[in-house]
């Protein structure tokens, strides 16, 4: 397969496990072992992981299969990660900001977009090499580990900040 399809199927994947992911930690009985994986409220943040944890899933896929014989791959993945997650936030709160309020539908095309221009992105990225400088790798670690170590920590411990905030109950985290 080339890089197109994996991203082709990459986005199919996500789109799909992040939809599931959204209903895991209920359907878990609000597992605590499942929380850093699944959205546990209904807040902006625990909804970037539906976007995060299946595509850093389908990387580990990927590298494997293809993305070893790629000097950028880490970085390009890293990217476009974090891109989606930060083109949900600022589609979201700039559709609801303008509306004044969010509606179901249009979460969902957020989520849909965000995907859709991470692996385009993703794509741009592999197929350009823009990002396969030997410092890229180091940074593009770092930011890994930032970003795991947050969908962790911030599940437990979240700021008390509008992006943290459960819309219906209020309340942030695991205790929402």
């Amino acid at each position: 397969m080339n890089v197109l399809t994996w991203q082709f199927f990459g986005a199919a994947f996500t789109l799909i496990a992040g939809t599931l992911l959204h209903f895991v930690y209920g359907w878990s009985d609000r597992s605590l072992a499942m929380a850093p994986f699944a959205a546990v409220n209904e807040s902006v943040w625990e909804h970037l992981k539906l976007l995060a944890v299946p595509m850093l899933l389908f990387a580990v896929v990927e590298y494997f299969c293809y993305g070893r014989a790629l000097p950028g791959f880490l970085p390009a993945r890293t990217a476009s990660v974090l891109f989606g997650m930060a083109e949900i936030v600022v589609l979201f709160y700039t559709y609801a900001g303008i509306v004044g309020r969010n509606f179901l539908l249009a979460d969902i095309l957020v989520f849909c977009i965000g995907v859709a221009e991470a692996y385009l992105l993703g794509a741009y990225l592999l197929l350009s090499g823009l990002l396969a400088d030997g410092s890229m790798q180091r940074a593009a670690f770092i930011a890994l580990l930032l970003l795991i170590s947050s969908l962790f920590f911030f599940t437990f411990r979240p700021p008390h900040i509008g992006l943290f905030r459960d819309p219906v109950t209020g309340r942030y985290g695991t205790a929402a």
